[in-house]
C-alpha cells in the first residue's frame, strides 16, 4: 500500500507561541509502514511546548505499535516533570497513526487532538475526545448546540505526563485506495465545523488541502494554534 501525506501548523491569530508538536515535519510519498502524529501541549509559558516536542521526540523513535509509542511518550513527558519544577503540571495530548504496508492504520489516541477518515465523500471522526464535554455529551446531560458555548469545552480528562500511567485508545482500522485522513489538534476543530472540514477535504493534494485547512481556521478566528496532517491512500 502506497501513501501521500503532507503536514501544516500555524499559531493561529491570537496565541504568542505554538504548543503543538507533530510528525512527520515534510510532505511525502512511499510505502508503509508511515508513521504520523499530532499533539497539543499545555501547561503554561513553555511547558506546553515541552510536553508536546517531548512526547513526539520519544515516540517516533524505536520499534513497537502506536499504543507503545504513546507509553514511551506519556513516560519521558512525566519524568521530565519530575526533574524539573517549572514545568510540574505541564501535559499533552497525542494521536498517532501507522499506515502499514498491509493496509491497515493502527490509531493510538489520549486527549482532544483528532482523527478523521474521508471515504467515499463522507467524513468521520475516528477518535473519542477526551473531555468533560464529551462525557456530558455521551451521558445525554447537554446537547451538542450546548457544547459548542459550554465555558468548560476544553477541559480534558485523560492527558500525558500527568502519571506514569495512562490509558491509552487503540484500534486497527482498513484503508481502501482513495481514501484520506485527517489528525489535527483542537485549533482547528473548535473553529471549522465537520462539514466545512469534509469539503475541504474532498479535492486537492495534501499539502493543498493542510494550508486550506489553516487558512479557515485563522479565517474563523484562529483562537489556538492549529496542526494539521492529511495522508492519502494511493490507488
Amino acid at each position: 500500500m502506497n501513501y501521500q501525506w503532507a503536514a501544516a501548523t500555524h499559531r493561529g491569530r491570537v496565541r504568542a507561541n505554538n504548543e503543538d508538536s507533530y510528525s512527520p515535519d515534510a510532505s511525502g510519498r512511499g510505502p508503509g509502514p508511515v508513521l504520523v502524529m499530532v499533539a497539543d501541549g499545555m501547561g503554561g509559558a513553555v511547558g506546553g511546548e515541552v510536553a508536546s516536542k517531548t512526547a513526539v521526540e520519544n515516540a517516533v523513535v524505536g520499534d513497537g505499535v502506536p499504543a507503545e509509542r504513546a507509553e514511551r511518550a506519556n513516560q519521558a513527558v512525566f519524568e521530565r516533570t519530575m526533574t524539573d519544577p517549572g514545568l510540574a503540571g505541564m501535559g499533552t495530548t497525542l494521536t498517532i497513526v501507522e499506515f502499514g504496508a498491509d493496509g491497515i492504520a493502527r490509531v493510538a489516541h489520549v486527549g482532544d487532538t483528532r482523527a478523521y477518515i474521508w471515504h467515499d465523500g463522507e467524513i468521520k471522526q475516528i477518535t473519542d475526545d477526551h473531555t468533560l464535554i464529551a462525557e456530558h455529551l455521551a451521558a445525554g446531560r447537554i446537547s451538542q448546540n450546548d457544547a459548542a458555548s459550554h465555558p468548560q469545552r476544553s477541559v480534558l480528562t485523560r492527558v500525558l505526563g500527568i502519571g506514569p500511567d495512562l490509558e491509552i485508545d487503540s484500534m486497527e482500522i482498513k484503508v481502501a485506495p482513495d481514501d484520506r485522513f485527517l489528525i489535527c489538534s483542537d485549533g482547528l476543530t473548535n473553529m471549522v465545523g465537520d462539514e466545512l472540514i469534509a469539503d475541504v477535504l474532498a479535492a486537492g493534494t495534501p499539502e493543498e488541502v493542510a494550508w486550506t485547512l489553516i487558512e479557515q481556521a485563522n479565517r474563523a478566528g484562529g483562537h489556538d494554534n492549529i496542526t494539521v496532517v492529511v495522508v492519502d491512500v494511493e490507488p
